[in-house]
């Protein structure tokens, strides 16, 4: 019979019991939680400036969620609109790069004449497209879509194209043999082969996409949107409702990466027999 401190041990131990996921979440959330209550204690009892506490955000949250009106909407108004701009961006720049990955996967020379500029592009950080996006589009929701795309799309062509130049080239010119078309090779030979690359580059791009999204629209907001009422809570001085906002942005982007990609990547992988397990 195992003992105690060893069951313990055992179930705490990354991959030795069932109880290791559930045990590990749990203590990471109470880890993050009684982080965050120590640094307001510190700044409050030092500084003498009062910080959110998590039971404080808590209690404003529970008064959010139940229709409580902020900044003339809903909280679930704010993020909607947040989603939807973060969509509207995220596709297009996802769209962008995989009809890049395509052609400049498959024509040399359209590779070397384009991957300069987008290397550029993915170097700029995402905020220094705001001069440039209200020169174009103006004070409104284009500009932000456009900041989410153009930082978006990248990450997903320099992925693609990594991966397309990865795939074995006995698998192209089998399925070239077997009368494949381009598009019939794209499809069932690199698409597959790049699908490691590709799924990196669509977690990198969705977590850009998501920062610059909050960051546009604390500038270039139209009124709306969780980043907008990040800093509109800044001047008006409701700093828990800023925290709450923030709290809700990384739950949003935690819940995104754990029960979304990271099952994706596993079931994609498996599809393709891209993985090592058996």
């Amino acid at each position: 019979m195992m003992f105690f401190p060893q069951a313990l041990s055992t179930a705490l131990r990354p991959g030795g019991g069932s109880l290791s996921r559930p045990v590990w979440g749990i203590s990471a959330a109470v880890f993050g939680i009684g982080l965050w209550q120590l640094v307001a204690w510190l700044v409050t009892t030092r500084r003498g400036v009062p910080f959110p506490t998590p039971i404080e955000c808590l209690w404003v949250l529970r008064n959010l969620l139940m229709g409580a009106v902020f900044l003339e909407h809903s909280i679930y108004h704010h993020l909607q609109v947040s989603l939807v701009r973060w969509a509207e961006g995220f596709g297009i720049g996802l769209g962008a790069g995989l009809f890049y990955t395509l052609i400049a996967g498959w024509w040399r020379p359209v590779r070397l004449l384009t991957m300069p500029t987008v290397e550029v592009l993915q170097v700029v950080p995402g905020l220094a497209w705001i001069p440039v996006a209200i020169l174009l589009f103006g004070l409104n929701q284009t500009a932000t879509v456009a900041m989410i795309a153009v930082t978006a799309f990248p990450a997903v062509a320099i992925a693609g194209v990594m991966g397309v130049q990865s795939v074995d080239r006995r698998y192209v010119r089998a399925g070239r043999m077997c009368g494949a078309g381009p598009l019939s090779l794209f499809a069932t030979v690199f698409l597959p082969g790049a699908l490691p690359h590709l799924l990196s580059g669509l977690r990198i791009a969705l977590g850009a996409a998501w920062r610059v999204l909050v960051a546009a629209e604390m500038i270039v907001g139209s009124g709306d949107g969780l980043g907008y009422a990040i800093i509109q809570s800044r001047w008006t001085m409701d700093y828990v409702s800023a925290f709450v906002c923030i709290a809700i942005i990384a739950l949003f982007g935690l819940g995104l990466e754990r029960l979304v990609l990271a099952p994706l990547e596993r079931r994609t992988v498996r599809r393709w027999g891209l993985s090592h397990e058996h």
